[in-house]
Protein backbone atom coordinates (compact mmCIF):
# COMPACT_ATOMS: atom_id res chain seq x y z
CA UNK A 1 0.00 0.00 0.00
CA UNK A 2 1.29 3.43 -0.97
CA UNK A 3 1.44 6.09 1.73
CA UNK A 4 1.51 9.73 0.61
CA UNK A 5 3.24 12.46 2.62
CA UNK A 6 2.70 16.02 1.45
CA UNK A 7 4.68 19.17 2.22
CA UNK A 8 3.83 22.75 1.19
CA UNK A 9 7.10 24.49 0.31
CA UNK A 10 8.59 27.76 -0.99
CA UNK A 11 6.85 31.10 -1.59
CA UNK A 12 4.65 29.50 -4.28
CA UNK A 13 3.20 27.04 -1.72
CA UNK A 14 4.07 24.11 -3.94
CA UNK A 15 3.17 20.58 -2.84
CA UNK A 16 6.13 18.20 -2.57
CA UNK A 17 5.29 14.51 -2.25
CA UNK A 18 7.03 11.52 -0.73
CA UNK A 19 5.44 8.18 -1.60
CA UNK A 20 6.45 5.02 0.24
CA UNK A 21 5.20 1.54 1.08
CA UNK A 22 5.83 -1.20 3.62
CA UNK A 23 9.31 -1.87 2.24
CA UNK A 24 10.31 1.69 3.29
CA UNK A 25 11.55 2.47 -0.20
CA UNK A 26 10.28 5.89 -1.25
CA UNK A 27 10.15 8.20 -4.23
CA UNK A 28 10.29 11.99 -4.05
CA UNK A 29 8.14 13.91 -6.51
CA UNK A 30 8.56 17.63 -7.29
CA UNK A 31 10.84 18.66 -4.43
CA UNK A 32 10.16 22.34 -3.88
CA UNK A 33 12.18 22.60 -0.68
CA UNK A 34 13.75 26.05 -0.99
CA UNK A 35 14.87 27.17 2.46
CA UNK A 36 17.20 25.42 4.88
CA UNK A 37 14.24 24.79 7.19
CA UNK A 38 12.28 23.14 4.37
CA UNK A 39 15.22 20.91 3.53
CA UNK A 40 15.42 19.93 7.19
CA UNK A 41 11.72 19.00 7.14
CA UNK A 42 12.31 16.58 4.27
CA UNK A 43 15.38 15.03 5.90
CA UNK A 44 13.69 14.73 9.29
CA UNK A 45 10.63 13.00 7.85
CA UNK A 46 12.73 10.51 5.90
CA UNK A 47 14.84 9.76 8.97
CA UNK A 48 11.84 9.49 11.30
CA UNK A 49 10.07 7.04 9.00
CA UNK A 50 13.31 5.17 8.26
CA UNK A 51 12.77 5.58 4.53
CA UNK A 52 15.15 4.83 1.68
CA UNK A 53 14.78 7.29 -1.23
CA UNK A 54 15.24 5.44 -4.51
CA UNK A 55 13.87 7.80 -7.20
CA UNK A 56 13.56 11.54 -7.87
CA UNK A 57 10.77 12.57 -10.26
CA UNK A 58 9.34 15.78 -11.67
CA UNK A 59 5.78 15.95 -12.99
CA UNK A 60 6.99 19.05 -14.87
CA UNK A 61 9.90 21.43 -14.54
CA UNK A 62 8.57 24.85 -13.55
CA UNK A 63 10.85 26.51 -11.02
CA UNK A 64 8.63 25.99 -7.94
CA UNK A 65 8.63 22.22 -8.55
CA UNK A 66 12.36 21.82 -9.17
CA UNK A 67 14.10 24.21 -6.76
CA UNK A 68 14.88 21.31 -4.41
CA UNK A 69 16.11 18.94 -7.12
CA UNK A 70 19.81 19.68 -6.55
CA UNK A 71 19.52 19.13 -2.80
CA UNK A 72 17.61 15.85 -3.10
CA UNK A 73 19.88 14.52 -5.85
CA UNK A 74 23.02 15.21 -3.80
CA UNK A 75 21.64 14.18 -0.42
CA UNK A 76 20.37 10.79 -1.60
CA UNK A 77 22.55 10.16 -4.68
CA UNK A 78 19.60 10.11 -7.08
CA UNK A 79 19.30 10.99 -10.75
CA UNK A 80 16.49 13.18 -12.03
CA UNK A 81 13.66 11.56 -13.97
CA UNK A 82 11.12 13.48 -16.09
CA UNK A 83 9.76 13.63 -19.63
CA UNK A 84 12.24 14.62 -22.32
CA UNK A 85 9.86 17.35 -23.44
CA UNK A 86 10.45 19.24 -20.19
CA UNK A 87 14.18 19.79 -20.82
CA UNK A 88 13.76 23.31 -22.22
CA UNK A 89 11.56 24.28 -19.25
CA UNK A 90 14.15 22.93 -16.83
CA UNK A 91 16.98 24.79 -18.56
CA UNK A 92 15.04 28.08 -18.45
CA UNK A 93 14.04 27.80 -14.79
CA UNK A 94 17.05 29.64 -13.24
CA UNK A 95 16.48 32.65 -15.51
CA UNK A 96 12.78 32.70 -14.68
CA UNK A 97 13.70 32.48 -11.01
CA UNK A 98 15.84 35.59 -11.27
CA UNK A 99 12.90 37.44 -12.79
CA UNK A 100 10.92 36.64 -9.63
CA UNK A 101 13.87 37.31 -7.32
CA UNK A 102 13.76 33.59 -6.58
CA UNK A 103 17.33 32.32 -6.74
CA UNK A 104 18.09 28.63 -6.25
CA UNK A 105 20.76 26.07 -7.07
CA UNK A 106 20.31 24.89 -10.64
CA UNK A 107 18.75 21.47 -11.02
CA UNK A 108 20.76 18.57 -12.40
CA UNK A 109 19.88 17.58 -15.95
CA UNK A 110 17.28 14.92 -16.62
CA UNK A 111 19.23 11.67 -16.75
CA UNK A 112 16.35 9.26 -17.15
CA UNK A 113 13.50 10.09 -19.50
CA UNK A 114 10.02 8.92 -18.58
CA UNK A 115 7.64 8.11 -21.42
CA UNK A 116 3.87 7.78 -21.45
CA UNK A 117 2.88 4.36 -20.10
CA UNK A 118 6.12 3.74 -18.22
CA UNK A 119 5.86 2.13 -14.80
CA UNK A 120 7.50 3.95 -11.90
CA UNK A 121 8.44 1.11 -9.56
CA UNK A 122 9.59 1.26 -5.94
CA UNK A 123 9.32 -1.31 -3.18
CA UNK A 124 6.34 -3.50 -4.07
CA UNK A 125 4.47 -0.57 -5.63
CA UNK A 126 4.21 1.04 -9.03
CA UNK A 127 2.74 4.12 -10.71
CA UNK A 128 1.83 4.47 -14.37
CA UNK A 129 3.02 7.59 -16.20
CA UNK A 130 0.17 9.47 -17.89
CA UNK A 131 1.02 12.13 -20.50
CA UNK A 132 -0.88 15.28 -19.48
CA UNK A 133 0.55 18.32 -21.32
CA UNK A 134 -1.04 21.75 -21.43
CA UNK A 135 0.14 23.48 -18.27
CA UNK A 136 3.65 22.71 -19.46
CA UNK A 137 4.84 21.12 -22.72
CA UNK A 138 5.26 17.56 -21.44
CA UNK A 139 3.76 17.31 -17.97
CA UNK A 140 3.28 13.83 -16.52
CA UNK A 141 0.81 12.52 -13.97
CA UNK A 142 1.54 9.37 -11.98
CA UNK A 143 -1.37 6.96 -11.40
CA UNK A 144 -1.75 3.98 -9.07
CA UNK A 145 -4.78 1.86 -9.88
CA UNK A 146 -4.10 -0.37 -6.88
CA UNK A 147 -4.05 2.55 -4.45
CA UNK A 148 -6.63 4.67 -6.25
CA UNK A 149 -4.58 7.86 -6.49
CA UNK A 150 -2.92 10.11 -9.02
CA UNK A 151 -0.13 12.65 -8.53
CA UNK A 152 -1.25 15.27 -11.04
CA UNK A 153 1.21 18.14 -10.74
CA UNK A 154 -0.35 21.41 -11.90
CA UNK A 155 -2.81 19.84 -14.34
CA UNK A 156 -5.99 19.57 -12.24
CA UNK A 157 -6.77 21.35 -8.97
CA UNK A 158 -9.66 21.45 -6.52
CA UNK A 159 -12.23 23.44 -8.52
CA UNK A 160 -9.56 24.59 -10.94
CA UNK A 161 -6.98 23.78 -13.60
CA UNK A 162 -3.37 24.70 -14.21
CA UNK A 163 -2.51 28.09 -15.70
CA UNK A 164 -1.60 28.14 -19.36
CA UNK A 165 -0.10 31.61 -19.76
CA UNK A 166 3.47 30.44 -19.12
CA UNK A 167 5.83 29.47 -21.99
CA UNK A 168 4.72 26.17 -23.45
CA UNK A 169 1.22 26.41 -22.01
CA UNK A 170 -1.79 25.47 -24.14
CA UNK A 171 -5.31 25.85 -22.78
CA UNK A 172 -7.14 23.57 -25.20
CA UNK A 173 -4.46 20.90 -24.83
CA UNK A 174 -4.73 21.07 -21.04
CA UNK A 175 -8.50 20.53 -21.16
CA UNK A 176 -7.96 17.63 -23.56
CA UNK A 177 -5.39 16.06 -21.21
CA UNK A 178 -7.75 16.30 -18.25
CA UNK A 179 -10.72 14.91 -20.12
CA UNK A 180 -8.87 12.05 -21.81
CA UNK A 181 -6.27 11.09 -19.19
CA UNK A 182 -7.70 12.05 -15.80
CA UNK A 183 -11.49 12.13 -16.17
CA UNK A 184 -11.36 8.58 -17.52
CA UNK A 185 -10.02 7.36 -14.16
CA UNK A 186 -12.49 5.99 -11.56
CA UNK A 187 -14.57 8.70 -9.88
CA UNK A 188 -13.20 7.92 -6.42
CA UNK A 189 -9.56 8.38 -7.51
CA UNK A 190 -7.79 10.79 -5.17
CA UNK A 191 -5.99 13.64 -6.95
CA UNK A 192 -2.84 14.96 -5.27
CA UNK A 193 -2.04 18.18 -7.06
CA UNK A 194 0.81 20.67 -7.14
CA UNK A 195 -0.87 23.38 -5.04
CA UNK A 196 -3.70 23.38 -2.52
CA UNK A 197 -5.87 20.58 -1.24
CA UNK A 198 -6.37 17.16 -2.77
CA UNK A 199 -9.61 16.35 -4.55
CA UNK A 200 -11.38 13.48 -6.35
CA UNK A 201 -11.95 12.81 -10.02
CA UNK A 202 -15.73 12.41 -9.66
CA UNK A 203 -16.07 15.65 -7.71
CA UNK A 204 -14.15 17.61 -10.35
CA UNK A 205 -16.18 16.09 -13.20
CA UNK A 206 -19.35 17.36 -11.55
CA UNK A 207 -18.20 20.63 -9.99
CA UNK A 208 -15.11 22.01 -11.72
CA UNK A 209 -16.22 25.29 -13.39
CA UNK A 210 -13.87 24.73 -16.35
CA UNK A 211 -15.93 21.73 -17.52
Amino acid sequence: MIHVASFSFNPFQENTYILYDETKECIIIDPGCYSENERKQIKSFIQKENLKPVRLLNTHCHLDHICGNAFIAKEYQLVLEAHQGEKAVLDAAPLHGKMYGFNFEASPEIEKFIEEGDLIEFGTSSLKALFTPGHSPASLSFYSQADNLVIAGDVLFFMGIGRTDLPGGNHSLLLKSIQEQLFTLPDDTLVYNGHGQKTQIGFEKKNNPFF
